[in-house]
Formats: structure tokens, C-alpha cells, sequence
């Protein structure tokens, strides 16, 4: 490839990323071609604020194929920094049902921090039931998502 080529398609990139709030490191898909993450809800939010809170197109950030939305750019900053510690376990699909060896959506308003991890939950009754034993549920969860990752559209 052409020294020409190769620095516009490295700047082309950086634009892009510029312009969808994401690093060269993080965007891996155009911000208009990856998912929306959490249905729009800022992953920080949990941890800082206490409580699922609609994020902004205004603050996004395009991370291991997944576009989320943030309150602010402090919050987005906070997940560029350290996005293991913020992202929704398990691509953001329901915890318990992944536990169980199922993908299903989850709803981002039911939620629970354990072991400094963000799981969330398709219903009450799925979310009282992986609290019940936290630690194995998300064992299980984590050896069916190995798995099962690679149906989703991560």
C-alpha cells in the first residue's frame, strides 16, 4: 500500500473516531454500525450515580463493538480509562439467563453490582434469583458466555 493511501486511511479513521467520541484503540465499528449498549443508559452511572440513568448521544464511545452513551465526558472518560471495570458482564445480555446457558436481552433497569462487576437482568425475579447465590451464578455465566458470545453480535 502507498505511503499516499495509508495516511489517508489513517487519518479517515481518526476522524471517524473523532467524531463518535471514541480512541483509535476502542473503536473497533463506525459508531452508526455498532450496537447500542444498555438501550442507551450510561454504564458509569451505576457505579458513580447509584441508579441506571439514559446516557447522551453527545458523549458516546464505540468499545469492543458496542456503542454506549454517557451523562457526560467525564463519565465517558471514566470508561475509556478502565471499560472492564464499567461494561455490562456479558455483552449487557441477562445475567441469570446466561448463567443458565440462554441469551436474552436484558432490561438495563434492573441491575446489581457484585464483586465490583455491572450485571444486568430481563426481570426482578431473574435478578433476586442470581443475587440468591451471586458467586456460582456468575461462574456459570461466565463459562456459557465463552460460548455463546460468538452467536451475539459481539
Amino acid at each position: 500500500m502507498s505511503k499516499r493511501r495509508a495516511f489517508l486511511q489513517g487519518m479517515a479513521a481518526a476522524l471517524v473516531g473523532g467524531l463518535t467520541g471514541a480512541s483509535a484503540a476502542g473503536a473497533q465499528n463506525p459508531a452508526s454500525a455498532a450496537r447500542l449498549g444498555l438501550k442507551g443508559y450510561d454504564p458509569v452511572a451505576y457505579f458513580t450515580l447509584g441508579a441506571p440513568t439514559a446516557g447522551s448521544a453527545d458523549f458516546e464511545l464505540v468499545w469492543d463493538g458496542v456503542r454506549y452513551r454517557f451523562v457526560s465526558a467525564r463519565h465517558r472518560d471514566l470508561f475509556r480509562a478502565d471499560p472492564d471495570k464499567y461494561a455490562p458482564q456479558f455483552g449487557g445480555q441477562c445475567a441469570m439467563n446466561m448463567a443458565n446457558g440462554n441469551l436474552r436481552e436484558s432490561d438495563p433497569t434492573i441491575w446489581t453490582i457484585s464483586n465490583g462487576r455491572l450485571y444486568v437482568f430481563a426481570s426482578a425475579a431473574g435478578s433476586q434469583r442470581f443475587r440468591e447465590d451471586a458467586g456460582a451464578n456468575a461462574s456459570r455465566a461466565n463459562g456459557n458466555w465463552q460460548n455463546l458470545k460468538k452467536t451475539t453480535n459481539q
